[in-house]
């Protein structure tokens, strides 16, 4: 332990080590004092209060304090819940800007501010059963790392849990499965190269709290959305579970994936913090300073506002909140070398006061700062608070899930009628929902299943949701999942189902990877995972989550790298403009347009084909000649022109190649009700070619 305290300084936040000591600060404008406890590995606790604030930022340097010290906060101030105010020295708190956590929360009644039964105050002392906060070493060798900056419209995004990933990977030795480090394994990296993965989106990775409810139940938080700590990547993840080491294995995970031009997105949870509502715990921000960092009910401020439905909501119109946010994500882009965020329940940081606001102050500093400007954001455009459901709506920087895109290639898929004319709009980058704000076709982030849902295996599958291991009767989750499981419910050994489910995920992910916009796949989709009709995995740390590496679809692995490998050699398929062509008639002699929706009598379509509600087979030209890019030497190339011809009817289409203005000779180069490589014959303009029921076939130009 130490004793010798200097004023250190207030800027920055949180504990940074220089090489001689650490600098403590930390704001709170409503505390009267605030003591730092260090602790030794046994437990010991050593209190030391911070001389100076300014600013409202109490701080000290401690010379000889090292890397790996663990400590924490006790704030002295008013304990006043009906007035938002719910300060409790003997509450040891997390520090916000910890870069490193180490251990867990036991859930004794002490992490509590009030007494069970009484609803008192609760002045039992925490220390003992509160996670402590680490000091790191911000040291570490980068080498010659570099950010990818994979241009928008050439990236392919995995979505992917850190442990789920690995868990169960023969090549991945057993103490780094489910971990930063294996995930840097070369066996994983080779299976994402081999895709032609350009990025990699990590489900939460902040430091998050294990929900005492679901450990009742003998269930974990397994996906992460419960973070409590905003610079600390989670300690469960490292392999190595020395204090402060993850931060080190985080960094060598970066600059693996980096090495092979891979970038890393983080799924970040600013919208609420694991504290929950008036009844949750004390464990960082609660007893720092309630009123900055929530937003708290206008006329009864002991209760708090949820746009979330976690129990709180993160109050981005106060200035240290926002200042929170920034350094966090500044820091995981300086320091940790990440290359973008998508952000959990976007709208929420949107609502600057009530309503969503897209010129909220949030958005004036993400697009004012020069570093988190620079790389990639994306938005999960909606919560649940109202006008929550923003699809379209957010700044010109911005990217977005694109819900409107899963909703419309299912149902187009599954068969539902009066579905063509969505679908063509979603398929060529949405132009619909982004083109007035200024936007470009990859503003579209294009997915048909994420780790909230089916995957695509189960997509197929099953009609009806499976949770029954969750422990909520099968109430929780999405009941309208826009599924068809092909005529029977779950696991069957009907050949004629299984192959008729094999033709759809195809059909999928060959929709997905020739779509305009960012394709994001969900890790495992391309092996077949199963959650066995689960579709609320977020408490499953189990085999029902994890991708089984021993049970995997070789056959859509290699259809997958196809489809995904078509697009990245062919421009026409990630367009960087929208379509300006229209599906109209011309005149003679007039050039082809960029794009043409054709009938399957290869005619151009009318406004009564878009709008005839039985309508479920339609082909779309695309003009490859005014597609330019450039090849290894930099040298011009033009692209090929190409027809994909959709048939989510049950029989056979056949569709007539349109006259040779268009090209005098096709040659089909995917069809997905093929398991294998695809006819190369050739055919000319006007001939017939069969697409089968409910499938798919890409015909390419012949020069």
């Amino acid at each position: 332990m130490t004793t010798q305290v200097w004023p250190g300084t207030a800027y920055p936040l949180g504990a940074t080590y220089d090489g001689t000591g650490t600098n403590f600060a930390i704001f709170s404008e409503v505390a009267e004092k605030v003591e730092l406890c260090l602790f030794d590995a046994d437990g010991t606790e050593e209190r030391i209060r911070l001389p100076e604030m300014d600013a409202f930022v109490w701080h000290a340097f401690l010379p000889g304090v090292q890397p790996g010290q663990r400590y924490g906060f006790r704030v002295h101030g008013p304990y006043d819940p009906e007035q938002g105010q719910r300060c409790n020295p003997n509450k040891l708190l997390m520090d916000p800007y910890a870069k490193a956590v180490d251990g867990g929360i036991d859930w004794d009644p002490s992490v509590f501010g009030y007494d069970f039964e009484t609803k008192e105050r609760n002045d039992d002392d925490s220390a003992p059963h509160m996670p402590k906060s680490v000091v790191i070493n911000p040291y570490f060798d980068w080498g010659s790392d570099r950010l990818p900056r994979t241009p928008y419209h050439k990236s392919v995004i995995y979505e992917a849990h850190v442990k789920g990933l690995t868990m169960t990977h023969p090549r991945v030795p057993e103490e780094l499965r489910g971990t930063y480090a294996g995930i840097a394994h070369p066996a994983v990296i080779e299976h994402l190269t081999e895709l032609g993965i350009t990025a990699i989106e990590l489900m939460p990775v902040h430091e998050f709290v294990q929900d005492d409810t679901l450990q009742q139940k003998g269930l974990r938080n397994y996906w992460g959305y419960n973070s409590i700590g905003f610079f600390a990547p989670h300690h469960e993840y490292a392999s190595n579970q020395d204090p402060g080491m993850a931060v080190q294995e985080f960094k060598g995970m970066v600059r693996a994936l980096h090495d092979a031009g891979i970038e890393v997105i983080l799924d970040v949870v600013y919208n609420h913090t694991a504290e929950g509502n008036h009844n949750g715990p004390t464990l960082s921000f609660k007893g720092i300073d309630n009123q900055a960092y929530y937003r708290l009910v206008a006329d009864d401020k002991q209760f708090y506002m949820d746009t979330t439905g976690t129990g709180n909501s993160l109050n981005v119109a106060n200035p240290q909140s926002l200042q929170l946010i920034m350094d966090s994500l500044r820091y995981w882009v300086t320091e940790m070398h990440v290359d973008g965020f998508r952000f959990d329940l976007a709208s929420t940081l949107a609502r600057q006061f009530h309503e969503v606001d897209r010129l909220s102050a949030f958005f004036d500093l993400v697009h004012q700062d020069p570093v988190v400007s620079q790389v990639k954001l994306i938005a999960e455009p909606w919560d649940i608070g109202d006008g929550g459901y923003q699809v379209g709506n957010f700044p010109s920087l911005w990217t977005e899930w694109n819900g409107k895109y899963r909703d419309t290639v299912r149902d187009f898929w599954r068969g539902e009628d009066a579905t063509v004319g969505e679908f063509a709009s979603r398929i060529t980058g949405s132009a619909d929902l982004y083109q007035h704000s200024g936007r470009r076709p990859v503003a579209s982030i294009n997915f048909v299943t994420a780790h909230d849902g089916f995957t695509i295996n189960d997509l197929v599958s099953y009609n009806d949701k499976h949770n029954e291991a969750n422990g909520e009767d099968n109430n929780d989750g999405e009941s309208h999942n826009r599924s068809w499981n092909c005529g029977v419910e779950g696991e069957t050994d009907d050949a004629e189902i299984l192959a008729l489910r094999a033709q759809q995920r195809r059909n999928f992910i060959a929709t997905l990877m020739l779509s305009q916009g960012v394709p994001m796949l969900l890790h495992g989709d391309e092996l077949g995972r199963t959650q066995g009709g689960n579709n609320n995995g977020y408490c499953q740390d189990s085999e029902i989550t994890w991708i089984d590496w021993s049970d995997v679809d070789e056959g859509l692995v290699e259809f997958t790298k196809l489809v995904t490998h078509l697009r990245h050699d062919h421009p026409t398929f990630r367009r960087r403009r929208f379509f300006h062509g229209r599906p109209v008639g011309r005149g003679e002699g007039e050039p082809v347009p960029d794009i043409a929706w054709l009938t399957p009598a290869g005619e151009l379509m009318s406004e009564d084909d878009w709008d005839a509600h039985y309508a479920k087979s339609v082909a779309v030209y695309l003009n490859g000649n005014g597609i330019r890019s450039t090849d290894e030497r930099g040298e011009a190339v033009v692209d090929d022109c190409f027809i994909l011809a959709f048939n989510a009817w049950h029989e056979d289409i056949e569709f007539t190649l349109p006259n040779s203005e268009y090209a005098e000779t096709w040659s089909v180069v995917v069809d997905t009700a093929e398991f294998g490589p695809v006819d190369p014959n050739e055919s000319k303009a006007g001939d017939v070619v069969t697409v089968k029921g409910r499938a798919m076939v890409v015909l390419r130009s012949v020069s």
